[in-house]
């Protein structure tokens, strides 16, 4: 332990909204098992600045932190992150302000002039955070603002890799969390492994940039054991697993499951490339049921060949080896296959436009999702640093331009900056060709999730168990006030996760909160969902709704529309 003083409680927070990112919940893990009392604030549903005063000021007088740790893994949180350091820098300027990720990493220079940082922890970051919170002075990868106000940079002394992270696993699940809506809101991520080998020139993470932030030029599979303990704690506590890496085989996650019961769990996976089918048959048989993101780089095999001969993008599929997978994958009934590609990338033209669709259309024709967006900026991207040696144009590249880009967004706007070809007629194609497929997408997407419902038809509440809680347990302390603390919450989980979280009791003119569905409505939603305890027929169950919640025709139809929407309620 260092000389100084010892900085607990800590405080981890994502820089985004919604659901932070894992790397907060392996840190607090291992703040917790070296004898710091860590918190995660995993949800964040602030949208307005005066939301985030009210919230922090919330998790400041619970927490009491000596420290907080933000991160910002994901570019397009950049300004979040500094709005949530300068308010907390107000609120309590005796709180040691730590942010770290892969974006903070890649931006050190410029985050570290920031006076309300005190630390930009480069790299990986659970050795350097736990040397700071136990008051070592020169806490390794991190770059420290002196008393004088300059930042010094200590190397990169802690890399992770596959003989130094055995002790990086989660545990102290029923510790870290302060509120039952943070520990529900954990989708169930799992990190195989860490880094990237590839340089595909559109990923601000990729080969060069891991190096040069982590101090990783290879990836690298975590131990077996760390990954089963992984699965082991969260198993009882979510009803997925997600999983984003690119060497895992069927034989290294079947020794991570190894012990648990996952035949009621959900998976999704995240590939960069084509998966061997044993994999698929290990995934297909060990969950209930898998969803598979396939990423091909786009959807032009032209285009594909080309980057790969130039170094510019991973390992890809072939077409043909595309359709077999997904004909392979259809006789496991359990498993659903997206395929997934960008629009827009360099080398594009006529040609390979008209490849897109070909394809697009081939794949719906399979009835696999598609999942399709445009090149966008990514800090440190080859095409993003280089954009001219590619005949395009990037919206931004230097950090002022992106932090200026989402300063201006309005709240709700999820828009980035993109990168656009030099020549206005091929752009002007490259646009269309993306609106067509983007249009085909949704459509299937639409088509697939569509259910026919009239008078007749046989509805269930296909929703897991509902759970209850009270209000200061569901939203914590810091949120509920003390006087509605013991509102009763019922959380129900549609199959596809949506949750709805309903607190008839508690009238909206009283407390507010945009988490839950309160009053009438939320008394509404649970009566309907009741109503298909059993097979119902559609008519049988508005004349029940009308006689129970006092609701005309149209407006139980209406209800009924919404749960089997958000799948709550499936044909039987």
């Amino acid at each position: 332990m260092g000389g100084g003083r010892v900085l607990s409680p800590v405080l981890l927070v994502g820089a985004g909204t919604g659901e932070a990112t894992c790397g907060i919940l392996y840190l607090a893990s291992y703040l917790r098992r070296g004898g710091i009392e860590a918190f995660v604030r995993l949800w964040d549903g602030d949208e307005t600045p005066a939301e985030v005063v009210r919230s922090l000021e919330g998790l400041v007088r619970r927490v009491r932190p000596k420290l907080v740790g933000i991160s910002l893994k994901w570019f397009h949180h950049v300004d979040r992150a500094l709005l949530i350091a300068r308010t907390l820098r107000k609120i309590d300027p005796s709180i040691r302000i730590v942010v770290g990720g892969n974006s903070a990493s890649y931006w050190w220079r410029e985050l570290s002039a920031y006076d309300c940082i005190d630390h930009v922890v480069r790299g990986d970051g659970e050795v350097p955070l736990l040397s700071i919170c136990q008051g070592n002075a020169a806490p390794p990868n991190c770059v420290t603002r002196t008393p004088d106000g300059r930042p010094t940079r200590l190397p990169l002394g802690y890399v992770q890799g596959a003989t130094n992270s055995e002790d990086i696993y989660y545990s102290h699940f029923d510790e870290l969390f302060l509120s039952q809506l943070d520990l529900n809101s954990f989708s169930g991520w799992v990190a195989p492994g860490k880094g990237c080998g590839e340089n595909c020139l559109y990923c601000g993470g990729a080969r060069g940039n891991q190096k040069a932030a982590f101090g990783r030029a290879k990836p690298f599979l975590r131990a077996e054991e760390s990954v089963r303990k992984d699965h082991q704690e969260i198993a009882s506590r979510t009803w997925q697993m997600r999983y984003d890496f690119a060497g895992s085989s069927a034989e290294f996650l079947g020794s991570t499951w190894a012990g648990v019961d996952l035949s009621r769990h959900c998976c999704t996976y995240f590939l960069w490339g084509v998966p061997r089918i044993e994999l698929v048959d290990a995934l297909a048989r060990t969950f209930e049921r898998v969803y598979m993101v396939v990423d091909i780089g786009c959807f032009s095999e032209q285009q594909r060949l080309e980057q790969m001969k130039r170094g510019l993008l991973k390992p890809c599929a072939k077409d043909s080896e595309l359709i077999e997978l997904i004909e392979g994958s259809r006789r496991h009934p359990n498993l659903a296959v997206e395929i997934s590609g960008i629009g827009g990338l360099p080398f594009a033209s006529q040609a390979t436009l008209a490849e897109e669709v070909k394809l697009v259309e081939r794949i719906i024709d399979l009835d696999c999702v598609i999942g399709y967006q445009r090149l966008e900026a990514q800090p440190g991207a080859l095409v993003t640093e280089h954009p001219a040696r590619f005949d395009m144009v990037s919206e931004a590249k230097t950090f002022t331009e992106f932090l200026d880009y989402f300063e201006r967004r309005e709240p709700g706007d999820v828009s980035v900056p993109m990168i656009r070809f030099k020549d206005a007629k091929l752009e002007a194609a490259v646009q269309r060709t993306s609106d067509q497929v983007d249009a085909m997408a949704w459509k299937h997407r639409d088509a697939r999730r569509q259910v026919s419902v009239n008078g007749r038809t046989r509805l269930v509440n296909t929703a897991a168990p509902a759970r209850r809680f009270t209000l200061g347990d569901w939203l914590g302390s810091h949120r509920a006030p003390a006087r509605f603390a013991g509102e009763q919450v019922t959380v129900v989980r549609s199959v596809d996760g949506i949750t709805l979280s309903c607190a008839p009791t508690l009238q909206p003119r009283k407390f507010s909160d945009p988490a839950l569905v309160q009053g009438e409505d939320g008394a509404i939603l649970l009566a309907a969902l009741s109503t298909f305890e059993r097979p119902t027929t559609v008519s049988s169950a508005v004349s029940q709704l009308g006689a129970k919640a006092r609701l005309d025709p149209h407006s139980a139809q209406e209800v009924i529309d919404h749960l089997v929407d958000g799948r709550f309620l499936q044909p039987a």
